[in-house]
């Protein structure tokens, strides 16, 4: 199976483009084949056209919060939200999630998603530092217009499926709180660059078939770039591959989402949240 992990941004370009991880799963084996850059949504959106088989993970929030919609009073379809979405221009956007903010009480401005909470992961209502709510903005209406499987979204009968990923489970898992990326020049340490090259080590040695099911086939010459990329948009894209071949090895299992969760709040595939939420209450998580 073709499998793709891409690094997510609101704000394509070619200094920052969104990067995809290629690869082929074969025997339970990821083999790594070559990086790709998006520099604008067309050239993405061009992609999510191409023909399949194909899985991709990308590491943005497919939906909002169920707390947020029924606040909105928006529609109970990922598709038609997604629509909604699409139809507000970035400002009245961010002006619909800032009002709602500024009218809650302290504490209750910044909702999060079942999925979100189980990874520790932040609001996708969040406009600043790492914006995932632009990132939803411009991802999820994309994704409805492509007519892809997007899973637990909108399933559909094709052959290209599309999944959320969080490489940042996939890091926390290996090296713990360790900080390993940067944009900014002048946090783009040696130090950072060591836990880059001890996380794609472990992830090349006998824990990912343990934890993920699955080994890593990486070449030489792609391994330097991933810890020589100081802003790790190359090594998230490759931690978020890893993630969809997972998911992809359960797609009988509802590709390692649990059953019940709300599917317009989408879900983030990683081993570690199913397992949690086998074992959480079985309640809203928040």
């Amino acid at each position: 199976m073709r499998v793709y992990g891409l690094d997510f941004t609101s704000a394509p370009r070619r200094a920052k483009p969104i990067t995809c991880v290629a690869g082929t799963l074969i025997d339970q084996a990821l083999h790594v084949e070559s990086l790709v850059g998006f520099e604008s949504f067309d050239t993405f959106e061009n992609f999510l056209g191409s023909p399949g088989p194909w899985i991709a993970g990308m590491d943005f929030p497919f939906g909002q919060p169920g707390k947020l919609r029924r606040n909105l009073g928006w529609p109970e379809r990922w598709d038609e939200i997604a629509r909604l979405v699409g139809d507000l221009s970035p400002t009245e956007f961010e002006q619909l999630l800032t009002e709602y903010r500024n009218a809650r009480a302290s504490g209750d401005k910044h909702h999060r998603r079942d999925t979100d909470v189980l990874a520790k992961s932040q609001s996708p209502m969040t406009l600043f530092g790492v914006p995932v709510a632009k990132m939803f903005y411009w991802g999820a209406p994309l994704l409805e217009r492509s007519r892809v499987n997007i899973i637990p979204c909108r399933p559909l009968n094709k052959d290209r499926y599309v999944v959320e990923a969080y490489p940042a489970l996939v890091a926390r898992r290996y090296i713990g709180k360790a900080k390993y990326k940067s944009d900014t020049r002048r946090q783009q340490t040696p130090k950072r660059q060591d836990a880059r090259r001890e996380l794609l080590g472990l992830l090349q040695g006998p824990r990912l078939a343990e934890d993920f099911g699955i080994t890593l086939d990486l070449p030489a010459g792609l391994a330097g770039e991933f810890i020589a990329d100081a802003t790790a948009d190359r090594l998230d894209a490759l931690l978020c591959a890893i993630q969809t071949a997972w998911s992809w090895t359960l797609q009988d299992q509802n590709f390692g989402i649990p059953a019940g969760i709300d599917p317009a709040e989408g879900w983030i595939v990683d081993p570690g949240l199913l397992h949690q939420s086998d074992i959480a209450p079985k309640r809203r998580l928040g």
